[in-house]
């Protein structure tokens, strides 16, 4: 799922040229219980490159008033409609076997689970009571796909009055459709457990013991219990040059089994200029590979990577109100350098989005269309009418 579109990230170099004085990647490994940095070359070296491009694929689009959107890209039309039962989509995540959807809803604060292969829906059931509210946003299933792992505020009714509790780790259990356990947060990890929906995105280790969760460090878990195991301060890495890194949302189009790839932000020690990139996790070694790809713009339309991970685009934004402007930066990964840049209408709130075989890119959200772009040239092609309103909780892309 791809929700990273929101602006107001770190400031960065505005007016800046285009360097390369940054180190050109550094990757961390944990060695006995703490982690290692050290300074390697480019993306391209780290990931694994795909055999091929995927041909035209399907989106998955939340929208108004409970609805997830199934679009064939092929088609350009809306070929099916799944029902929510539970209410209006407040986030969607792909399983990390592709086979199933998971969609948590506002309503009534549900989840729903839907089936890939026939697009219905197999399970739904919504945690508010007569005198209780949950409050939540996402969360992550387990690999087995029988606990869904988050973090949520209970609110309770009393005649008079209500009583909020704090937020508090949860495990919902998919089967008997309710919460089977709350955790306490502890006082140091209450930073990470903060803001309008709590929690930052949580991953879990493909053998479900390990949970991970994203930030400005990343605070390893264990599953059973929520007791904190490990922390990996991201604040001050130990790699030159690099401190105050924040990991983004994670990116299912190219994401193997195992793996959080994701969009960062760091800023360097001495002038603290604000620098993005790519990173990925390991879930099973805690080896970390960042590579950084360029100064840090005013604001940023989060970031987005073709399936064989060699190009990466992003909408960049600069200025407010009458003076503000939007481009499309283009990248190679293989030498990190942008390679085009193209301005493009400023829309007040939207999501970047990219094709199943990254030769599309799409403005969507906060509207009834898509708008619909060249990868190769950048250039305006044409606008799809859903005829339907989406909302803001992502996109789920799938070959």
């Amino acid at each position: 799922m791809r929700t990273d579109h929101m602006w107001g990230r770190p400031p960065g170099l505005r007016g800046s040229p285009w360097t390369r004085s940054w180190p050109a990647r550094a990757s961390a490994a944990v060695q006995g219980d703490r982690p290692t940095i050290y300074a390697s070359v480019r993306l391209a070296a780290a990931c694994a490159l795909f055999a091929g491009l995927a041909s035209a694929g399907t989106l998955y689009l939340p929208a108004y008033p409970a609805a997830i959107l199934v679009f064939d890209e092929q088609k350009a039309k809306i070929v099916d409609r799944i029902p929510l039962e539970t209410g209006t989509p407040m986030s969607i995540q792909l399983s990390p076997d592709h086979k199933k959807i998971y969609v948590t809803t506002i309503d009534h604060h549900g989840i729903e689970v839907i089936d890939v292969a026939t697009r219905k829906v197999t399970n739904h059931f919504v945690l508010n009571t007569a005198t209780k509210q949950y409050r939540f946003f996402a969360g992550t299933p387990d690999p087995a796909g029988k606990l869904f792992y988050t973090v949520s505020k209970e609110i309770t009714k009393f005649p008079e009055h209500y009583e909020v509790g704090k937020w508090k780790y949860t495990v919902v259990d998919l089967n008997q459709q309710k919460i089977v356990k709350t955790v306490d947060i502890t006082k140091e990890e209450e930073a990470q457990n903060q803001g309008g929906y709590g929690s930052g995105a949580i991953d879990v280790s493909p053998d479900g013991k390990l949970l991970y969760q994203w930030g400005e460090k990343i605070t390893i878990l264990q599953a059973s219990d929520f007791k904190v195991l490990d922390h990996i301060d991201l604040a001050r890495p130990e790699a030159p040059g690099m401190e105050n890194v924040h990991f983004g949302s994670d990116l299912d189009l190219i994401n193997e089994p195992g793996e959080h790839t994701a969009m960062f932000v760091w800023a360097d020690p001495i002038v603290h200029n604000h620098v993005f990139g790519l990173a990925r996790f390991d879930l099973n070694t805690k080896h970390i590979d960042f590579n950084p790809i360029g100064p840090m713009p005013a604001g940023m339309a989060g970031i987005e990577v073709t399936p064989d991970k060699k190009l990466a685009y992003t909408i960049v934004q600069n200025g407010m109100h009458g003076n503000k402007r939007c481009e499309f930066w283009a990248f190679d990964l293989t030498t990190d350098r942008i390679t085009r840049k193209a301005e493009v209408p400023c829309r007040t709130r939207f999501t970047l989005g990219i094709s199943a075989d990254g030769k599309k890119l799409y403005i969507y959200g906060a509207g009834f269309d898509i708008e619909v772009y060249d990868a190769a040239t950048l250039k305006y092609e044409k606008t799809w009418d859903l005829s339907t309103d989406v909302t803001y909780a992502g996109i789920v892309v799938l070959p």
